[in-house]
């Protein structure tokens, strides 16, 4: 007889799932007597949809309405033996996609690394062990009928730990009969455990140890150290900004937060902004809590399928309790989260610019807040949106404003290259005085780090006769000149094409190279220091998986004299023998037309500078800029955060950016920009029709890249104070609007670049 009966009635038959198929709803499923001990609520399970078997997460127990029990169709596995996503993640997963305008199937897909939604089982090995100890006479017994046997069970007697099967059978030259009879007699014991991948490359089994040590904490550490415990101790919810400047020691304050967060049997995440940081900062934390029997997982894109199922188990089994890695580590799945720490806060690149669109930073703050969790976001140059919420009150503020031992901010010069140029100083790119002083570090066995922030060779290919100039088919940006690779390369879609000899256009054989990337500045500095030993790190010469680790430790051991990189070398990093930093073109960020341009040029040239003088020895700063009167370059001179803060700030107020407001980005794209154009401009018309909220509508415009991999585009900006209500109206509102297939609209909610 078919029943109907409510959820309550019923909590432990029925759950309500989110699929991972596209169908953005919940749906119903029974749950059979022989599963009823397995599914629990974040649960990854298979169950029918239509004629398919899909995956899907259990939300709840229950359904959101009264239906037909009958009628519903059971599960048909639990994938995975625990929960792929823990409770606090579901409340996240639900606000992300109220905030950000995603679907939950999106925001699950990002939780939910893609070797566990397949069901990719942990690594196993066998393992073997004496069972009983047995006196010598027995053993001699063994020995008189089966000296072979004898042999295995001495030598695992004589082991402190269990032995992998293979390894003991291979290294005593046994068969599997000796030991079947050993087992079958009860005097060894084999079993099962999960192994974990330990290949060269790992990223665990291999980062680099940072000796232990114990630190002279100064007055400024101590206070902001007992500020977070203060909170940690609470149970509450804060935000901590730590505000210090390079080499002030915030490492040592995460360090000690971290110890009593685990001291409480909490759990942390500890954020990086690039994957390049992340071996350093293991190395760090496992020296200092691997003693203390806390094991330490990493957890970013470069790993492997294997690897990140195993940082996966480690964490979801509770076995790990502190998780290091890039923005995606805001999901882990820790249990009983009590801090998170967003070294470098600042950095655009805990912004994720495809889908799903979240910034991982305020994704933290949020997380902890679920939490009743403490979060850490620190840098020696905060957002301006993070100095503004602790100057309101929203965060508090703990500041380190010298660095540690007393150590001297490095001294910066700033070179105006107009009057290089006019005086023909350099080869070029390079002022006398930064020649200068690299050959003398050079003689003095001290190390160098120059930045740019452009890949390749050159910029730009153009020919001076007609003005042709090598655009990417695909794109409306200038292909990039890569000389090692003697190719132009699209750094937006990823084309390839020969350099041209002669002009495409008027055959002419003066087509010239324009600008300067890394490959150039590198090919310079090894003419002018032969004898140097110089390499580059960029994206495209970091091909190779872990060559990052290499080169980081390469430097570290000196047998780097001057290391040539763009924006992965300018931040966290720490080389004790580096005593000059020097900053190419300094003007590349304020070219851009973005309203952060004169925020991210300060905190560039602040964070580069940085790594100067963090050894024994004081650091130098050479700056080149073709604007050494800019207020960025001005302040970040003189070291002065609070008179940078201040007048951008009033700028901002001035003309409602951010923080003041939050930006909505709404960008339309196709490939026919008159049907693109057309519906962006219909779109328009519509919610002016319909606007209930405070909303400040610019546009629409073509994008500032108006073409991307064939797809031509259009922009709106909303300038709105309320996301969650302008994002609901958002949202109801693009539901009734009707769009052409071929034309494809999306929301990036606070969004970090302009272009």
């Amino acid at each position: 007889m078919d029943v109907e009966v409510n959820c309550a009635e019923n909590r432990d038959d029925v759950v309500s799932v989110v699929p991972l198929t596209g169908l953005d709803k919940l749906l119903g499923y029974r749950v059979s007597p022989e599963l009823r001990d397995r599914v629990k609520v974040g649960s990854l399970v298979r169950v029918p949809i239509l004629r398919r078997n899909e995956l899907a997460v259990v939300k709840q127990f229950g359904l959101l309405e009264e239906y037909p029990i009958s009628k519903l169709k059971f599960i048909y596995q639990v994938v995975q033996p625990f929960p792929v996503i823990t409770p606090d993640l579901l409340l996240l997963a639900e606000w992300m996609q109220g905030y950000y305008l995603l679907t939950a199937e999106s925001i699950v897909e990002a939780m939910v690394p893609s070797s566990v939604r397949r069901g990719m089982g942990v690594k196993q090995h066998t393992l073997l062990k004496a069972a009983k100890k047995i006196g010598p006479q027995e053993i001699a017994e063994i020995r008189k009928k089966a000296p072979r046997q004898a042999d295995l069970y001495e030598f695992l007697c004589a082991q402190f730990k269990p032995l992998p099967r293979q390894m003991v059978l291979k290294r005593l030259a046994l068969s599997a009969a000796s030991l079947k009879a050993l087992v079958k007699k009860g005097l060894v014991e084999e079993f099962q455990e999960r192994q974990e991948r330990l290949a060269y490359d790992d990223p665990l089994g291999h980062a680099e140890i940072v000796p232990l040590q114990d630190f002279n904490l100064n007055a400024e550490q101590e206070s902001s150290i007992q500020s977070i415990i203060g909170s940690l101790d609470s149970g509450r919810f804060c935000t901590h900004l730590l505000h210090g400047v390079t080499g002030s020691g915030k490492t040592e304050v995460y360090i000690y937060a971290m110890k009593h967060a685990l001291k409480m049997g909490g759990a942390v995440i500890y954020l990086v902004p690039e994957v390049a940081l992340t071996p350093q900062t293991v190395g760090r934390l496992r020296s200092r809590f691997e003693a203390e029997g806390v094991k330490t997982v990493v957890w970013h894109s470069h790993l492997s399928d294997g690897e990140r199922l195993d940082a996966w188990h480690s964490l979801a089994s509770g076995e790990a309790r502190v998780v290091v890695g890039a923005r995606s580590a805001v999901f882990a799945p820790v249990q009983n989260l009590r801090l998170i720490v967003v070294d470098e806060e600042h950095e655009p690149a805990y912004k994720q610019e495809d889908s799903p669109r979240y910034h991982g930073r305020d994704v933290a703050v949020y997380r902890a807040s679920l939490c009743q969790a403490v979060c850490v976001l620190g840098s020696a140059t905060p957002s301006l949106e993070s100095l503004y919420n602790s100057k309101i009150g929203k965060y508090t503020c703990n500041l380190l404003p010298q660095r540690v031992d007393e150590k001297r901010l490095p001294q910066i010069h700033i070179v105006d290259m107009k009057r290089e140029i006019r005086k023909g100083r350099g080869p070029g790119l390079f002022s006398r005085l930064l020649i200068e002083k690299m050959a003398d570090r050079f003689d003095r066995k001290e190390q160098t780090i120059l930045f740019i922030n452009r890949r390749g060779y050159s910029s730009s290919v153009l020919c001076p006769n007609c003005g042709y100039l090598a655009i990417c088919s695909h794109c409306s940006i200038t292909m990039t000149y890569h000389r090692f690779d003697e190719k132009l390369l699209c750094h937006l879609c990823g084309t390839e094409d020969k350099p041209p000899r002669y002009c495409p256009s008027c055959k002419s054989d003066q087509i010239q190279r324009r600008g300067h990337g890394t490959q150039r500045i590198e090919e310079i500095v090894k003419k002018f220091l032969p004898r140097a030993r110089v390499v580059r790190m960029d994206t495209d010469a970091m091909s190779k998986k872990n060559l990052f680790r290499k080169i980081f430790s390469e430097f570290r051991a000196g047998r780097i004299d001057v290391l040539v990189g763009t924006q992965m070398i300018a931040k966290g990093l720490d080389f004790p023998n580096v005593t000059l930093v020097g900053l190419v073109d300094a003007d590349i960020a304020l070219r851009i037309p973005d309203f952060r341009a004169a925020e991210r040029s300060f905190q560039l040239m602040v964070q580069v500078s940085g790594r100067a003088g963090r050894g024994d020895r004081e650091g130098e700063v050479v700056v080149q800029t073709f604007l050494p009167h800019s207020p960025p370059i001005q302040f970040a001179r003189q070291g002065d955060f609070e008179g940078f803060f201040t007048e951008e700030l009033a700028q901002r107020k001035e003309y409602h950016y951010p923080p003041f407001r939050h930006l909505i980005h709404h960008l339309f794209r196709g490939v026919n920009p008159e049907k693109v154009s057309f519906y962006a401009e219909h779109w328009t018309r519509h919610l002016e029709a319909n606007l209930s909220e405070n909303i400040e509508i610019r546009g629409p415009a073509p994008a500032p890249l108006e073409k991307v991999r064939d797809q031509y585009r259009f922009q709106i900006w909303y300038f709105v104070t309320n996301v969650t209500r302008a994002a609901a109206l958002l949202s109801r509102l693009r539901q009734e609007f009707r769009m052409d297939k071929t034309v494809i609209d999306t929301f990036d909610i606070d969004p970090v670049n302009m272009v």
